[in-house]
């Protein structure tokens, strides 16, 4: 972490002068005025920043996060329209200096520079994952003018048809990953792999095979050609182990974006879904015990919370369609201590520690989805092998928060035994553990949940929930100043989308 500190702080330094909310024009701000800054800085910051955009709406719609409060913490609990939280991603990507300005910013700096071709396409690659981020979770979004007020003086950037802009990240990804070339100078301010070549192709692979599974309800012949380019070992292979996870570290100074709600002024307020917890406690899960916690008085500071809880027969998530009043109703309430509930939290000193890393893409996530492009006969290979080392790869990745969540070989292999994958259930089974290995990033569970259908959830019936949404929130609403700001072309990506409402699909969607 001593490098990402250096490079986070110089990015802090030359930045802090533009940090001020000015409105949309800031959405394509030159993030640095000092031409003379090595893109490699900017570069380095926009995968730290890609790790901000907060994950709580999304991980409350696929029910592994739940509270009953209104207010900062609405959002996919409720079904609700929360503004503060449906811009969170729209903002921290797009806004100042976010990384759609800071990669947008690296590519033009080192297109032409031989000397710079593997930091022009590293950049090309992870600006693909951003705006899969956006893609997935608002539909049409500024892709091909976003980030270029400095570069180009377009301040409003028309919204592109979110079909295109697909095609082009496909594009972007393969050309991208066959331009990396080990024999060329090595980025090592790359927050992910120090400038590993091998592991970026693997890296640019595995990100177009996410992006291949995502056509599977919309075109599954495309489908299957894209995830054959992205398994074709000549190209580079996979990510083969979790040594290839992508993922950001952090500490006591640059703390987890969900920090403040496991270990901050929420920490009394935001509990564990129950689908979750229940899945996990009926499968005889390991996992529970690492995850799931109960606190003596889980309204404190991890300090003074007393006596943890961990026996997973004891765990209990909380259920959604309640509110903070009418929690009380729902069957079996364990009960209050002081202002919060007696339902199962993140355990604090584990997944929710404040320096908890922040993952990206895995092993076990690709892993499981090369075990449904098998299952589907798009590629060959044995599912039920992919299927097994994919639920034994994110056991085994727990390990990356804290020694403490450790989950032996033994115990991993007790549970498969108990749990055998069942030819009849694969795309369930596959796509379940994929919801439990993408857990705490939300945009990746809730992405993965709508393209598969699985697990097979409760709907969400909260009373007073958006009447747009039928069963299960399809999309995030863009910010409210997106209407007047850039109003024209806001208003053409609604005209050409659909509404800006909750259950309206993004493309692959439908």
């Amino acid at each position: 972490m001593k490098k990402t500190l250096t490079y986070i702080t110089v990015i802090a330094i030359l930045t802090c002068a533009s940090s001020c909310d000015k409105g949309f024009e800031d959405v394509n701000k030159n993030p640095v005025q000092a031409t003379s800054v090595d893109p490699a800085y900017l570069f380095s910051n926009a995968q730290f920043g890609s790790a901000i955009a907060t994950q709580n709406y999304q991980l409350q719609i696929v029910q592994q996060i739940n509270t009953p409060y209104t207010g900062v913490l609405e959002g996919g609990n409720h079904n609700a329209v929360s503004d503060p939280n449906s811009n969170a991603n729209f903002n921290s990507l797009y806004l100042q200096n976010g990384p759609v300005n800071l990669l947008t910013t690296v590519i033009a700096q080192t297109k032409d520079n031989p000397a710079r071709s593997n930091l022009y396409n590293m950049s090309r690659i992870w600006k693909a994952y951003v705006f899969m981020v956006l893609v997935d979770t608002y539909g049409d979004v500024p892709y091909f003018e976003a980030g270029k007020a400095f570069l180009e003086g377009i301040n409003l950037p028309k919204y592109d048809d979110q079909k295109l802009i697909y095609d082009d990240l496909l594009r972007e990804l393969e050309e991208g990953t066959k331009g990396l070339d080990a024999s060329k100078a090595l980025e090592s301010g790359d927050l992910f792999y120090k400038g590993n070549i091998a592991q970026w192709k693997k890296l640019g692979n595995s990100l177009l095979l996410r992006a291949g599974m995502r056509y599977t309800k919309l075109d599954a012949a495309r489908a299957k050609s894209i995830v054959a380019k992205a398994m074709d070992p000549a190209n580079g292979g996979l990510i083969s182990s979790n040594a290839d996870n992508a993922f950001i570290a952090f500490n006591s100074t640059f703390n987890h974006p969900l920090a403040n709600y496991f270990q901050g002024t929420e920490r009394g307020n935001v509990y564990l879904g129950k689908a979750f917890v229940d899945h996990l406690k009926t499968t005889n899960d390991p996992r529970l015990r690492v995850i799931s916690v109960k606190y003596e008085t889980p309204g404190n500071p991890i300090a003074t919370a007393g006596a943890e809880d961990t026996a997973p027969a004891n765990q209990e998530g909380m259920p959604y369609g309640y509110n903070e009043s009418t929690i009380a109703n729902a069957p079996g309430f364990p009960g209050k201590i002081g202002s919060a509930f007696k339902y199962s939290q993140i355990n604090r000193k584990t997944l929710g520690k404040i320096d908890a890393p922040e993952f990206f893409i895995t092993y076990s996530q690709t892993l499981l989805l090369q075990a449904e492009a098998v299952q589907r006969g798009w590629a060959t290979g044995n599912v039920k092998e992919l299927y097994e080392a994919g639920v034994k790869a994110h056991m085994a990745q727990l390990a990356t928060y804290d020694v403490a969540a450790t989950i032996s070989t033994a115990n991993q292999d007790a549970y498969i035994a108990a749990q055998p994958f069942t030819p009849a259930k694969a795309l369930e089974q596959i796509n379940t553990q994929y919801w439990i290995s993408s857990f705490l990033n939300g945009s990746e569970a809730w992405a993965n949940f709508r393209r598969s259908g699985f697990p097979t959830l409760p709907v969400n019936n909260y009373p007073g929930k958006d009447p747009s949404v039928k069963t299960f929130i399809r999309r995030l609403v863009y910010p409210v100043r997106e209407r007047s700001v850039n109003e024209a072309n806001y208003n053409a990506a609604v005209a050409r989308m659909g509404p800006d409402e909750l259950g309206t699909p993004v493309f692959w969607d439908k």
